[in-house]
């Protein structure tokens, strides 16, 4: 099993059942002891995880948003899809507003050597974009909203944020909600990354939302915007026939991935 491989299946057991030990995991990932120790101390480090004698701990406590390094381990293959899919979606010289999120750095990453303006929320976005920047021939213009840095998400937030991003006009802007559901529409965990989300698809022309399946009907506290506010949903979910019967009311695209 390969290190990424292992590190996904640590996150997802500990999501599951709140710890684990090490001869568990050597066994369930058939790898060594000093490996799985190994593995440990990275996850420590990125914050996925509390290391404890013989093993680990999850730092999420139940109703909690995970930290961003337990949700960069789930649903990767995915979010590669998402991401391909509103890359299709955006035309060369568009001006974009692009969330934070791990969803979102995996947007930005797509969108290297891409003529575009960009204002990436998070600098995991915008180090996502430039990375290699020796070897592209172009890429997108950056523009960066100014704000409070929130550690561990690294995005932007606060009121010089909201301001200077409402004082630009954005072709389209691609949000990722914490949670999406038909009755209240977008959802964000917190008040703060809420009003950044309210002003980026305000200020923008065209609103894409990328939102994996496990964020459909999930919990989140601060609404965002009504789904009449979306223009393009990207997402592998697979909507039953009433679900897209709502959304086409609305005249929401979705685009299944």
């Amino acid at each position: 099993m390969k290190t990424d491989e292992r590190h996904r299946l640590i996150g997802e057991l500990l999501r599951a059942q709140g710890d684990v030990t090490v001869d568990e995991l050597t066994e369930v990932c058939d790898a060594s002891g000093a490996t799985i120790r190994r593995d440990l101390e990275v996850l420590a480090a990125n914050g996925v995880l509390r290391r404890v004698h013989g093993g680990a701990k999850s730092l999420i406590v139940r109703g909690e948003n995970p930290g961003y390094g337990q949700r960069e381990l789930e649903d990767q293959g995915i979010k590669v899809r998402i991401a391909a899919a509103v890359a299709g979606l955006l035309r060369d010289r568009e001006r974009v507003w692009l969330d934070s999120g791990t969803t979102a750095t995996e947007i930005a990453r797509t969108l290297r050597g891409r003529e575009l303006t960009l204002m990436p929320m998070s600098l995991r976005s915008l180090n996502a974009v430039t990375a290699d920047d020796q070897n592209v021939g172009q890429r997108p213009a950056l523009l960066l909203p100014g704000g409070s840095v929130v550690p561990g998400e690294l995005c932007f937030r606060g009121p010089l944020a909201e301001t200077n991003i409402r004082s630009l006009r954005f072709d389209t802007a691609v949000v990722t909600p914490c949670a999406l559901n038909l009755k209240d529409g977008l959802l964000a965990h917190d008040l703060e990354d809420a009003a950044v989300k309210r002003a980026g698809l305000e200020s923008a022309g065209r609103v894409i939302v990328a939102c994996a399946g496990p964020k459909w009907n999930a919990n989140a506290m601060a609404l965002v915007a009504a789904l009449d506010s979306v223009d393009v949903i990207v997402t592998e979910k697979n909507l039953s026939a009433d679900e897209l019967a709502q959304l086409n009311k609305l005249s929401v695209e979705v685009v299944n991935v």
